[in-house]
Order: structure tokens, then C-alpha cells, then sequence
């Protein structure tokens, strides 16, 4: 059963795990299995996919100087779905990858391959995340709920990308992007080109960032024939991103632009410094690069919740403004 292998710490520990999470000491032993299959152990990817839900709905509300009791929801709600629905995808990852997995020296330690839980059983769990998320989705409206919906469609691809191309990331930042038409959305009942080219940008952000966890593994996916954009780029990388990070900062500080625009000249320098503080500490991760040590690799990528926090001060600070 799932119980027995989670009580044998740290066996069940899972290798990139954060060193002393709360899953491992403090999680009920038979919880263990599944929220590790959500990464719970494991929170940047939570905070990766919730950042650009709280950047859209940042630049919604400096668009139309409007803050609501309804926005703190959308804000809560936002960040439960990303923590049910980044739980629910890295399942059906999980699912999907179970062979790669295996064979991955980093991943095989994951519930699955590691014999810590059932296919089935992390079937039942997926679904029960998914069902929770849905239920909180429903309090949106109409067209927020509906483009919800459609995440789920890059959700569902993401997994067989690095099958059949070099540039997975790409589809993981259509998946782990979208709260940034949603949430806009949600704040002002339709979609909007500002929300849309800050999803662009948020699609570069993650090139960048997952590009440079993906060459923890080019060792391991060039054996086993997975494709990557760390793989493609090589030697290469250090150009590629730094061409990642000007993308995302010229397509966000264009969304920023795009709702400050008949603002004060005050609102808008200040919400404009907002990309530009970001992309330097993209760039001060770019200074940190190290291809070939995975422990640096490991820290930089996790380093991106506070690339997406620093504009949120700006834009809050702007709003008041």
C-alpha cells in the first residue's frame, strides 16, 4: 500500500525535494505519497504558476484604478487553484512519465516509479484536485470560467512534449501562464490585448527559467531520447536566455505601458519599474549560471518566485498613485 514506503524517511523523500519541507515532518505518513505527487514538497512551481494570475490581476486593477473586496478573492481563490491545479498537472505528469521517470536518477525517487503509490491511486488523486480547483473556478464569471476550461488543454499536452520536440518549454508556459488571461478576466468579465502580451511574456519568463532547470537532466534525456531546450542550446544557453529575458521584459513593460498609458506620469514610471526590476534580477541569475552544477541550476531556477514577486511592489505602490 502507499502508506508503508512513505513512514521509511527518508526513503520516501523525494531528491530535489526542499531540505526540511513540511511534507516529510510534518504531514500525515499516509498524506505523504500524494502530496508529494503534487510537489508540495517541492512549493516554486505553486508560486511559478500563481505569479502570473497576480501579475494580470495587478495590471487589471491599475487599468481601471478599481479594487473590490471581490479582487482579494480572485487573489486567494487564484492562489488555491494554483496549488490544486500545479498539483493536479504534476500528477498527470507523473502519470505519464512513469517509465522516464525511472529511469532519471533525479525523478526516480518520484511516488510512482518509486513504488510509493499506485497509477490508479495518483489517478483518484488527480481527479480530486481537479474537482476542488473546478468548484473555486465556478465562482468567476462566465468567461473567466470558461477560459479555465480551456487550460486544461495545454495541461493535458505538456507531458508528451519533450517527445516530440525541442522546445517543451514552450508548451509548459502555455500551461503554466494562462492565470494571466484568467485572472485578468475574472477582474474585468473579458479578455483584453494587455492581458494577452503579458501571457507572451510570461511564455519567455518561462523559457528562461525552465530552460535552466532542465540541464539538471541533459545527461539523462540525452540517454533515454528526451528533448529539451537545454539539450538544443548546449554551450549555447547563456545567448538564449539572455534573448529569454529581454523578450519578457520589452512584452511586459509593453502590457505596463498598454494600462498606465492615461495615467499619471508618477503611476506609470513606477509600475514601469516593475519589469525593469525584474529582468535585473534575471540578469543577476544569468551572472550565477552555471550549466554544469546542478545545485546551482537547482537554486537559480528556484530564485524565479522572487523574480515574480519584485513587480507586484511596483504595481502596488503605482496603484495608489
Amino acid at each position: 500500500m502507499a502508506d508503508t514506503p512513505a513512514k521509511e524517511d527518508p526513503k520516501g523523500q523525494v531528491s530535489d525535494a526542499v531540505k526540511g519541507n513540511w511534507v516529510d515532518h510534518l504531514a500525515p505518513a499516509w498524506s505523504r505519497p500524494y502530496l508529494r505527487l503534487s510537489r508540495a514538497d517541492r512549493p516554486i512551481g505553486t508560486w511559478l504558476l500563481l505569479l502570473p494570475c497576480w501579475m494580470s490581476l495587478g495590471l487589471a486593477m491599475l487599468s481601471d484604478g478599481q479594487a473590490t473586496q471581490h479582487d482579494l478573492w480572485i487573489a486567494v481563490g487564484c492562489a488555491m487553484g494554483a496549488f490544486l491545479m500545479r498539483g493536479a498537472g504534476c500528477t498527470w505528469n507523473d502519470i505519464t512519465d512513469r517509465d522516464i521517470d525511472a529511469k532519471v536518477a533525479r525523478t526516480r525517487s518520484r511516488p510512482i516509479p518509486s513504488g510509493q503509490v499506485t497509477t490508479k491511486q495518483a489517478a483518484v488523486w488527480m481527479a480530486l484536485q481537479t474537482l476542488i480547483s473546478a468548484a473555486i473556478l465556478l465562482t468567476f464569471n462566465v468567461n473567466a470560467i470558461l477560459l479555465g476550461i480551456a487550460s486544461l488543454v495545454p495541461v493535458a499536452i505538456y507531458p508528451f512534449a519533450k517527445r516530440f520536440t525541442w522546445w517543451p518549454q514552450v508548451f509548459l508556459g502555455l500551461a503554466f501562464n494562462w492565470g494571466a488571461l484568467l485572472a485578468w478576466t475574472a477582474h474585468t468579465g473579458s479578455l483584453a490585448w494587455p492581458a494577452v502580451i503579458l501571457y507572451v511574456a510570461g511564455i519567455a519568463w518561462t523559457l528562461f527559467y525552465d530552460t535552466i532547470y532542465a540541464h539538471q537532466d541533459t545527461e539523462d534525456d540525452a540517454l533515454i531520447g528526451v528533448k529539451s531546450t537545454a539539450r538544443l542550446f548546449g554551450q549555447n544557453t547563456p545567448q538564449w536566455l539572455q534573448g529569454f529575458l529581454t523578450l519578457t521584459i520589452m512584452l511586459f513593460g509593453f502590457a505596463v505601458l498598454m494600462v498606465t498609458i492615461e495615467h499619471s506620469p508618477a503611476a506609470m514610471a513606477v509600475a514601469l519599474l516593475g519589469p525593469l526590476a525584474m529582468g535585473w534580477h534575471m540578469q543577476w541569475q544569468l551572472r550565477q549560471l552555471d550549466t554544469d552544477d546542478t545545485a546551482v541550476l537547482l537554486r537559480l531556477f528556484r530564485a524565479n518566485r522572487d523574480t515574480g514577486l519584485i513587480p507586484l511592489l511596483f504595481f502596488a505602490v503605482a496603484f495608489f498613485l
